[in-house]
């Protein structure tokens, strides 16, 4: 057993498994592919479920990685101790179906005695208590004694998660020495103390469980085997935990000399030492695999990780943003294995820089009124930090509960949590209430009471584009009073089923018309809420009663338009993630008959070579003519083909899935076309940002392509005339022409304006007040640009070093001081910045500058002689 470095035990585990003919895959993104079960990758196997389940064919029955992992289940608990982390990496190999128990086993002696050279005597093992076969592989074939090998329960060693392949597995001990164990004789694997430290885990997944405790074996059983890295090097490294194994010690090095703090010397400062450490670890892994800071799902995760880091900074005495510098080391320590974080670094350090900026404008302040609550908290004997000044603190300061929460228990306080849910449910409701408006007429938030008891809608539109229907319900529309018929105004009409689609899932609601042989409605919106379908109607002729039967038809040119802009949004969501990584997932969307509008998660902005490329793709998708499929099935089945579905999401059992041939498989209740080719173009109109970490596109397709060019051509036309160009392919050069024009000039102009500004300072010169050997000039100026003055101050000042000017200005609407003092006026104590602030203070203005140059603001002009009066003065009390 040999000392060996953390990076050098990953390539000897994964060497060994290849010269097992082992596929050595490289570790998948912490953000799940196609898998919205999981927030992050949590363990080895999590990226690798598909295949052990037989949804997808592996590229090799063999397979052996080191996987990222983020767990932060127990955030509250990293730092405290140095057992806790949130960032690890699982050693793994893996069988599909290939081999089983015997080599497992044996692989993992031979690895454990032969590579890692660990002595024999040492080695313990645990079984599942009637697992055999386990038994007799680790007694017979390895020549384990039996004293070693120790069956243990169900708890401990069989693993199931519900129904499914399930198994027994077989951990690995290393033992450390009687000095660490309870001094029990009976004490071996499975006891409580830290004598046995368990560091590999083999599963024999060879059943299928009904998760009712009946196990049925698999045809094909598999081999899914988990060692923590950071665990292994503990043990080879003979430390005692992850913040002492070399890698994360050299991270937390370099935090301690930006800290100026030894690990070891307090306690208190080893634990803001450990929490930074870990922190920056998953943070710069983190956003190197796409994530950015935001305030939900994985977003959250991030932002809290890095506030927390950035808070114990604060703690340290490390003053402005450190974090981003520490991501070099963690970039340094693990190009070996993830040279990205070394490509990415310039991108990973932006976002952790801007996101410590970003907290440090809340911090303080928030800091400053929780340290006051505590303050009073305490002071009145309480234990218990009030929930309005929770919710006070997130809502006016920005400061998260998280943090507050953290803080509170150093003081020994907790918080009301359950009074700041409640404040934060009626916020949101205040907030649904003031926004929630159906149309324009005088519908609010909630107040659908008027179709309760109303059946549900039978939607016939994915077929249909017509729909002979029975009217169920008729409202005016101005009160949402129930009505038996109406012959004018506007009305709510709702039917038994429909065509139309109500707005929902960012696509608008239809419009068409709904008619009897006697009547005749322009439907011109449809809304939905608890799938009743809302026709809101303006009637054009006849009478509309309820119970009639009526011809609803949809406007099918709208519909199609709508059409080819929802799928384009699909294809544009694929493209993104094509062209810019996985992170991109979708922030919110609008789809109507003229435009797509997509917003998305993305940290920076999207460059004109990256939006060419997302174009490109989609017109390449458009262009192919692929089929658009729509299937409904269970949540599951759909996430198995790949579906993406909105985070947060609630699914029902059946869901609709829309797949455009390979190129994108999502989840979505909306009207779309039955092949790409029929969006006919797709054009991006703009690149935005909506909020932090979310940028928007907007585009056209079809039609709209065509009315934007137009508009593009009109604007050209414009432009050309006004250039007096014949050829609009001349515009350029023309521009470039008359750009040179105005540049000339400017020049010109300059150069007049510094010949008016030296005579005004020759005239300057010759008057004035003497103040000792200084000259004080007093005057004003009109219609003379403010630079023009300043330029004849500054001309004046370098003629004579005893002169002090002040002169008020006059253009444009806008007044002015102007202020300058000579070398030697400066020495003898005369401040231009404080001249002009003292006398432009008589006008009730303000401003100021450099002791030799200054200018201020003019508030009230009829008091500007008043101020050059005060001038003299002034200058007097500061002269030497």
């Amino acid at each position: 057993m040999k000392w060996t470095g953390l990076n050098e035990l990953r390539e000897a585990f994964l060497s060994f498994y290849e010269s097992k003919e082992h596929l050595r895959h490289k570790s998948f993104p912490l953000v799940p592919i196609n898998d919205k079960s999981l927030l992050l990758i949590n363990a080895g196997m999590a990226p690798l479920k598909k295949y052990f389940t037989g949804e997808q064919e592996p590229p090799r029955h063999r397979m052996t990685t080191c996987q990222k992992c983020i767990r932060t289940p127990d955030i509250e608990r990293v730092g405290l101790t140095a057992r806790h982390g949130t960032y690890f990496e699982m050693l793994g190999n893996f069988s599909f179906g290939d081999y089983f128990k015997t080599e497992a086993i044996h692989w993992a002696w031979e690895f454990v005695t032969t590579v890692l050279e660990l002595p024999k005597e040492k080695l313990w093992t645990t079984i599942y208590e009637n697992d055999d076969e386990a038994f007799k592989i680790w007694n017979e074939e390895i020549g384990m004694p039996k004293e070693h090998i120790v069956r243990l329960g169900k708890d401990d060693n069989f693993w199931e998660i519900g129904s499914g392949p399930c198994g027994p597995c077989s951990e690995i001990y290393f033992d450390r020495g009687e000095e660490y164990g309870c001094g029990s004789p009976d004490c071996k694997p499975g006891c409580d103390c830290d004598r046995y430290m368990e560091f590999w885990n083999l599963v024999f997944t060879q059943f299928d469980g009904d998760g009712n405790g009946n196990y049925t074996p698999l045809d094909h059983p598999n081999i899914d085997t988990g060692m923590g890295l950071e665990r292994l090097a503990c043990l080879m490294q003979g430390v005692n935990n992850l913040f002492e194994v070399d890698t994360v010690q050299n991270i937390m090095s370099a935090v301690s000399a930006k800290a100026k703090v030894k690990y070891g010397d307090s306690e208190k400062t080893d634990i803001s030492l450990r929490i930074i450490t870990d922190h920056i670890r998953s943070t710069t892994f983190l956003v190197g695999d796409g994530v950015v800071p935001t305030n939900e799902g994985r977003g959250y995760v991030l932002r809290r990780l890095l506030r927390r880091a950035a808070r114990h900074g604060r703690l340290l005495g490390i003053k402005g943003p450190f974090l981003y510098e520490i991501a070099d080391v963690v970039a340094k320590e693990n190009i070996s294995e993830y040279e990205e974080l070394t490509e990415k670094l310039d991108y990973i350090k932006k976002v952790i820089r801007t996101e410590e900026e970003r907290f440090a404008q809340t911090i303080d302040q928030g800091m400053e009124i929780l340290s006051e609550v505590i303050e009073k908290t305490k002071a009145d004997g309480k234990s218990v930090i009030p929930g309005e000044a929770i919710f006070k603190l997130g809502d006016t300061y920005g400061f998260p509960i998280d943090l507050t929460r953290e803080i509170a228990q150093e003081n020994a306080l907790t918080l009301d949590e359950e009074g700041f849910n409640t404040l934060l449910t009626e916020q949101k409701e205040r907030a649904r209430n003031a926004r929630a408006k159906l149309g324009d007429f005088g519908w609010t938030g909630e107040s659908f009471d008027f179709i309760e008891g109303l059946a549900v809608t039978e939607f016939t539109g994915y077929t249909e584009n017509q729909s002979s229907a029975c009217v169920i319900g008729l409202f005016n529309a101005e009160t949402t009073e129930a009505v038996d018929n109406a012959t004018e105004g506007k009305v709510i009409v709702v039917l038994d089923k429909t065509p139309f689609y109500g707005e929902g899932g960012g696509q608008v609601g239809d419009t068409g018309i709904i008619a009897t042989d006697n009547a005749s409605l322009k439907v011109l919106d449809t809304k939905k809420h608890d799938g009743v379908f809302m026709h809101v109607c303006e009637i054009e002729s006849g009478m509309i009663s309820k119970n009639d039967t009526v011809r609803a038809e949809i406007d099918v040119e709208r519909r199609n338009a709508i059409r080819r802009n929802h799928t384009s949004a699909h294809l544009l969501q694929a493209a993104l993630r094509r062209v810019l990584g996985n992170h991109v997932e979708q922030a919110g969307s609008y789809v109507d008959e003229k435009r797509l509008r997509f917003d998305f998660s993305h940290f920076t902005a999207v460059t004109p070579e990256e939006l060419a490329l997302v174009e490109k793709s989609v017109n390449d998708e458009i262009l192919l003519g692929e089929a658009v499929d729509t299937i409904e099935t269970d949540i599951d089945t759909a996430k198995a083909m790949g579906a993406m579905a909105l985070f947060g999401e609630k699914y029902g059992k059946t869901v609709r899935m829309v797949k455009a041939g390979d190129y994108s498989t999502e989840l979505c209740g909306g009207t779309h076309l039955d092949n790409t080719a029929k969006a006919g173009l797709f054009k991006i109109i703009s690149e935005s940002s909506v909020a932090a970490g979310v940028r928007r596109i907007e585009a056209t397709t079809g039609f709209g392509v065509l009315e934007f060019l137009a508009e593009k051509d009109t604007l050209i036309a414009e432009t050309a005339s006004e250039l007096k160009v014949a050829n609009p392919v001349d515009m350029p050069k023309r521009a470039l022409a008359l750009q040179t024009e105005l540049k000339n000039e400017k020049h010109e102009i300059e150069a007049l304006n510094a010949k008016i500004a030296a005579a005004k300072a020759s005239e300057l010169l010759s008057g004035g007040k003497k103040i000792g050997e200084l000259t004080l000039i007093t005057d004003k100026t009109s219609a003379m640009p403010l630079d023009v003055v300043r330029t004849m101050c500054d001309n004046a000042k370098a003629n004579d070093d005893n002169i002090i000017i002040v002169l008020a200005t006059d253009c444009d609407g806008k007044q002015n001081l102007v202020c300058v003092c000579g070398k030697n006026a400066v020495k003898s104590g005369a401040n231009a910045g404080k001249i002009a602030k003292q006398a432009s203070a008589v006008t009730g203005g303000n401003g100021g500058g450099r002791p030799d140059s200054a200018v201020s603001g003019i508030k009230d002009s009829s008091l500007v002689d008043k101020a050059l009066e005060a001038v003299y003065g002034i200058v007097c009390d500061m002269i030497k």
